[in-house]
C-alpha cells in the first residue's frame, strides 16, 4: 500500500513537471513566434546613413497639361554642430523632451498617452520619440497599427545601440519631412525662408521645429495663420522648459513671419495643385508622394482654368475700382474665389482660391467659410 502511494506521488510529480515543461515550451514558442513576426522583415539599420529619396511626382490636368512637379532635390546634410542651438533645443522640447534620458522608447510618455487615449475614448495622443520617428520615417509605413508600433520600438532600440544621441538627432534633422516637399532642416530653411539653416533666427527655428507633427497642416506656404499658432506653441514649450527666457518668448512670438519669395512660381493652377497635394499627402503619405514618384491625372480643364483666373482677376479689379471711388478700399485688397464643377460627376473643372497665390496661399474656395447664397 505504501509502495503504491509512493509510486502515485512520483507519477503526479512527473506529470506536473511535464505539464510545466510543456507550458514553458508553449510560452517560449509564442514569445519566439511573436518576436519573429516583429523582426523577420525589419531592415538593417546600417543603411540609415545612405538613405536617399528619389523620383518626381507629376500632376496633370484632364487635357494633359503639366500643372506641377513635386520632388526632393539632392539633400544637403548639415553637421549638428553647424545647426542653430535654438533649432536643436526646439525640436527636443517639442518632439521628445526626454530624448537624452530614454533608450529609444519613452515609457513615461507611452503611459501618459495611454491615459489620455482612455479618457478621450480614441487615439488622441502619440508617444513616439525622436528615435522612433526616425525609424518610422526611413523604414516603416505611416499606417497606424499595433504591429507597426512594436516594429518601430524594436528599431528604435537598435538605433540607440548603434548611434549616440547627437548622431541620432543629426540624422533626424537631416532626414525628416518638414512639409512642402522639404526633407531635412537645410531644405526646410531654403524652402520657407530662402536662407541656410545656419542663418535661422529663434522664431524661424521654432516654426520649423513645429512642422514634423503635421507637415501638410503646419506649412506656412499652405496655412500661414495655423503655422503661426504652431510656432507660438513651440515657443511656449521652449519657455516652459527654460530653454528661452520669458522676454525672448514674447519677442519671438510677436515677430513677423517673412517667407521666401518665389515658391511654386512654375506651378500652374496653384490653388488647385495645393489642394490636390494635401489630398495626396493624406491618402498616400508624404514619403510616397515625394519619394516614389507618382503620375496624377486630375479633372481640371486647363483652358477653363485660364478663363477662370482671368475672370476672377477682372472682377476683383472692377470691385477694387468701385470700392476706391466710395472710399471703402482699406489696406488689404478684396479677394475672391471660383469653383467650376461638372454637376453630373462632381469633378472640379477650374478652381481659383484668391487674387494671387504667392501673395496669399489661403484657398478661399476650400478653406474659407462662405454664405450658401454666395456659392449659388
Amino acid at each position: 500500500m505504501y509502495w503504491f502511494r509512493g509510486a502515485l506521488t512520483t507519477l503526479r510529480r512527473r506529470v506536473i513537471y511535464i505539464v510545466l515543461l510543456l507550458g514553458m515550451a508553449v510560452i517560449g514558442g509564442v514569445i519566439g513566434g511573436f518576436f519573429l513576426a516583429i523582426t523577420h522583415d525589419l531592415p538593417q539599420i546600417r543603411t540609415l546613413e545612405s538613405f536617399k529619396p528619389a523620383a518626381i511626382t507629376r500632376i496633370y490636368s484632364a487635357d494633359r497639361e503639366l500643372l506641377a512637379e513635386f520632388f526632393t532635390e539632392k539633400r544637403v546634410p548639415v553637421p549638428l554642430h553647424l545647426m542653430p542651438h535654438y533649432l536643436k533645443q526646439a525640436i527636443v522640447a517639442t518632439e521628445d523632451r526626454h530624448f537624452y534620458e530614454h533608450a529609444g522608447v519613452d515609457l513615461r510618455g507611452i503611459l501618459r498617452a495611454i491615459i489620455q487615449d482612455i479618457r478621450a475614448g480614441q487615439f488622441v495622443q502619440g508617444a513616439s520619440t525622436i528615435t522612433q520617428q526616425l525609424a518610422r520615417t526611413l523604414f516603416l509605413t505611416p499606417r497606424k497599427s499595433l504591429m507597426r508600433k512594436l516594429k518601430e520600438a524594436f528599431l528604435a532600440f537598435q538605433i540607440e545601440r548603434r548611434y549616440t544621441k547627437d548622431e541620432i538627432l543629426e540624422l533626424y534633422l537631416n532626414q525628416v519631412y518638414f512639409g512642402s516637399g522639404a526633407y531635412g532642416v537645410e531644405a526646410a530653411a531654403q524652402t520657407f525662408f530662402g536662407k541656410s539653416v545656419t542663418e535661422l533666427t529663434l522664431p524661424e527655428c521654432a516654426l520649423i521645429a513645429g512642422m514634423p507633427k503635421s507637415p501638410s497642416r503646419y506649412s506656412p506656404l499652405v496655412n500661414r495663420s495655423l503655422a503661426l499658432k504652431r510656432r507660438a506653441v513651440v515657443l511656449k514649450q521652449m519657455a516652459t522648459n527654460a530653454v528661452i527666457t520669458q522676454e525672448q518668448f514674447m519677442s519671438a512670438k510677436s515677430s513677423p513671419l517673412i517667407l521666401a519669395k518665389g515658391e511654386g512660381i512654375s506651378m500652374k493652377a496653384p490653388y488647385f495643385v495645393a489642394h490636390v497635394r494635401n489630398l495626396l499627402e493624406e491618402e498616400f503619405g508624404a514619403a510616397r508622394l515625394y519619394r516614389t514618384g507618382l503620375t496624377v491625372y486630375t479633372t481640371l480643364n486647363y483652358k477653363m482654368q485660364e478663363a477662370a483666373e482671368k475672370a476672377v482677376a477682372r472682377g476683383l479689379e472692377e470691385l477694387s475700382t468701385r470700392m476706391k471711388k466710395r472710399g471703402l478700399l482699406k489696406l488689404e485688397r478684396p479677394q475672391g474665389a471660383l469653383v467650376s464643377l461638372d454637376t453630373r460627376q462632381g469633378a472640379i473643372l477650374a478652381m481659383v482660391g484668391g487674387r494671387d497665390f504667392h501673395e496669399s496661399s489661403f484657398n478661399r474656395a476650400t478653406m474659407a467659410r462662405r454664405q450658401p447664397g454666395s456659392a449659388f
